[in-house]
């Protein structure tokens, strides 16, 4: 099998927690923001970061990256299911939104210690995130053509997103984040 279209040089690759910030100049959003989830200070059972280049390889390649560090983080939930939805996330993000100034998208999975429910966060450059009511409150109920999106609520997923900003606290772009729990 040949992998997804990806070149490791362009952007920064896996990291144990890199976030990526940028000085992209936007205005402020347009559409609602739902807030994102308060993480809990308690140390995460775990956590992996990586980059991909903003390509159509970015989803496919996110879901073979995915599956071995769940399993090497030992998540006790459906790491199929996990990878599936990293997978979305990321082509969405490619698709509907923006590359970071480097060309890439980042992925971010994180286990919470207190519940082991999975947080997946996805992060591009564009700050806005149309038509998010209508792809946060889908039913999980069968598709003939599901869209990305649809997969998170399928799995009995929370999604949510807000503008991401940097040290300066300029708006740099938006995270998407999706919380799968364990099945």
């Amino acid at each position: 099998m040949k992998p997804p279209n990806q070149s490791t040089a362009a952007c920064k690759g896996d990291a144990a927690v890199t976030r990526i910030e940028t000085s992209v100049s936007e205005g402020p959003p347009r559409t609602p923001v739902t807030l994102l989830p308060l993480q809990t200070e308690e140390q995460p059972a775990f956590e992996w970061s990586t980059t991909l280049l903003a390509n159509e390889g970015a989803g496919p390649n996110a879901r073979l990256r995915a599956r071995p560090w769940l399993t090497i983080g030992h998540w006790p939930g459906n790491v199929d299911i996990a990878a599936r939805v990293a997978d979305k996330l990321v082509d969405n993000a490619v698709k509907h939104g923006k590359p970071l100034a480097d060309g890439c998208i980042s992925l971010h999975l994180l286990v919470a210690a207190d519940t082991d429910e999975l947080l997946v966060e996805v992060d591009d450059a564009y700050p806005e995130f149309p038509g998010f009511d209508e792809a946060a409150n889908q039913t999980r109920e069968a598709r003939a053509n599901p869209t990305g999106l649809w997969w998170v609520a399928h799995y009995g997923g929370r999604l949510s997103w807000d503008v991401k900003r940097n040290v300066d606290d300029v708006i740099v772009g938006k995270t998407v984040q999706a919380i799968l729990p364990i099945t």
